[in-house]
């Protein structure tokens, strides 16, 4: 037997009513704190998009001043010009000042960028250090302005995280809501800097917060929108290179032409990576050898910049007229290749000097010339079935970038707005994920990520590794005063027989001793530095290590899927 229709047409409008009713429930309840938020969203976003506009327009400011320069995207051509001993003067300055604030505004004399935000994000409730990001600021600033060869988004991100942290800071911001914030104030500084709302959101939710919640994506959203109308405001809606008319893509015919390029491209950001930690350990060793101050290490690194510089001036600042040379078809093999050795070089020096500044920039220009030179001989050996030189240049520039910073499809997007060309999507495609499949696999997943890694945390293995280094056993240990503590007398026995863990660890380290040991609990003690015996606080059981990594693993699982 049928429903007759005017019951259906009764149900669905009453079903409709029902809907509505709690539509407006939640809109009455929770839609003013959710107007709220996306407000708040909006207002960082423009802080973070003028910031990072005030950031952009300084460092052009300061290099024309230092060099005395009308044109600061003409600065390579234009130091052909500038008498030797200020090229070389300007940077080792330049490094002098960068050295002092870091030394007197940072407890390891290193500026902050874009892993601090990464880390940030993950295991501090969306907040980084103000201090000591207010003096990177600083540094890196310095730094482009007086010839470090690094880029300006590492820089950006952090101000931004800043930014964002003064906020969550202010309304006292819970873990979820600050994160979303950092996220909203690196979207709309990557925005603003770039011209790239669409790759700057996903930047954010691929790098900083590497998750894709919805409940993130609509604040993120507006705050990337309001930084690419302040930087449109002051720049109009130009793109950062002009390409040339690329011939049609005889795709299908050049495909392994691509692909190939994609590994060469992910071999050569794993070298860059490699490079600056390479820099970065002999600069620790030296240093520690020789005495060195702190302070006077980015001063000898900017010294070193500035002797390259006399022979090889595109190596200076960051490189967008080389860039766009190489995007162009206007450089021979043998420049192209030269210019991208010294290129990895001078990054290397700069970052591993402990000078300021990121490395998107530099993989940028690294890639156009890893893809030009490619480009050169591919269309040399097969001219009947090659495109232009130029197209392997956007693609290269695209492939380096996307496996250095481990973010395929922001990477990808960013490299279409830059460049406004929207045509050759399924190159760069192939060879983005050629290099980042190759590099993953060699680092630990990004620059950011091996970077962190270096430290000794585990980021890039995913939240069931990291969180474990979340929880002190201090404050997990049942005290010797609870009513179910552990047992003392097996307590002093396990320390004699060397099974024990200081108040400080965490549970990365406790963990695998419950493995070994097969306990129930393993003691927590205070060990004093003048070999005094041991001091009994009390008992980490497994139960409750157990239970606390359960909750942080759910809660992350809800964030993620929320």
């Amino acid at each position: 037997m049928t429903t007759p229709p005017s019951s259906f047409l009764s149900e669905q409008i009453s079903a409709f009513r029902k809907t509505l009713k709690e539509a407006l429930h939640v809109v009455r309840t929770r839609g003013p704190g959710k107007v709220t938020f996306w407000f708040i969203a909006l207002v960082i976003g423009i802080a973070a998009g003028f910031a990072a506009l005030l950031f952009r327009k300084s460092i052009n400011f300061l290099q024309a001043t230092f060099y005395g320069t009308e044109d600061v995207q003409l600065l390579h051509s234009f130091l052909s010009g500038v008498p030797w001993y200020w090229v070389v003067l300007i940077p080792t300055l330049g490094g002098l000042t960068v050295g002092l604030i870091l030394h007197h505004f940072t407890h390891d004399a290193r500026a902050r960028s874009v892993a601090d935000v990464v880390l940030g994000a993950a295991m501090h409730d969306g907040r980084v250090e103000v201090k000591a990001g207010l003096a990177s600021a600083a540094a890196s600033l310095i730094t482009l302005s007086t010839g470090g060869s690094s880029g300006r988004e590492g820089p950006v991100v952090h101000i931004a995280g800043v930014i964002s942290t003064w906020v969550s800071d202010r309304i006292n911001a819970d873990g979820i809501t600050g994160r979303d914030l950092l996220g909203c104030a690196v979207a709309a500084a990557v925005s603003a800097s770039f011209n790239a709302p669409i790759a700057g959101a996903l930047f954010a939710l691929e790098v900083v917060l590497r998750h894709f919640a919805v409940h993130a994506f609509a604040p993120i959203v507006i705050a990337s929108v309001a930084g690419t109308v302040i930087n449109r405001l002051e720049f109009g809606g130009v793109t950062e290179f002009v390409l040339p008319r690329y011939g049609d893509l005889q795709f299908y015919a050049e495909l392994p032409a691509f692909l190939l390029l994609g590994l060469t491209c992910g071999l050569v950001a794993v070298a860059l990576m490699r490079s600056i930690f390479w820099a970065d350990d002999l600069g620790n060793y030296l240093q520690g050898r020789m005495r060195i101050p702190r302070w006077l290490r980015p001063a000898l690194a900017g010294a070193m910049l500035g002797a390259i510089a006399l022979w090889f001036p595109h190596i200076i600042g960051v490189g967008y007229e080389t860039t766009s040379l190489a995007l162009s078809g206007e450089l021979a093999f043998h420049e192209a290749t030269v210019f991208a050795i010294l290129k990895v070089t001078a990054v290397a020096i700069t970052l591993g000097g402990r000078m300021g500044g990121g490395v998107f920039s530099p993989s940028l220009m690294l890639g156009a010339l890893t893809g030009l030179a490619f480009g050169l001989v591919a269309t040399g050996i097969f001219p009947d079935v090659s495109g232009s030189s130029s197209l392997y240049a956007l693609a290269g520039m695209g492939a380096v970038a996307a496996a250095v910073l481990g973010a395929p499809i922001s990477t990808t997007l960013i490299v279409f707005e830059m460049t406004g060309d929207w045509q050759t999507g399924l190159a760069v495609m192939v060879a983005v994920s050629m290099s980042t499949a190759l590099s993953s696999r060699i680092v630990d997943r990004s620059f950011f990520l091996t970077q962190i890694e270096r430290r000794g945390i585990h980021l890039a293995a995913g939240p069931q590794a990291y969180l474990l280094s979340m929880f002190s056993a201090s404050k997990i240990m049942r005290t010797m005063t609870d009513p179910q503590a552990a047992n003392e007398e097996r307590c002093w026995e396990m320390v004699g027989e060397g099974t024990y863990i200081d108040a400080s660890a965490t549970l990365e380290a406790a963990m695998p001793m419950f493995d070994q040991s097969s306990e129930r609990f393993i003691p927590v003690v205070s060990l004093s530095a003048d070999a005094a015996p041991p001091e009994l606080l009390g008992a980490l059981f497994h139960v409750d290590a157990l239970r606390a990594y359960n909750r942080a693993l759910a809660a992350t699982a809800a964030e993620e899927h929320s």
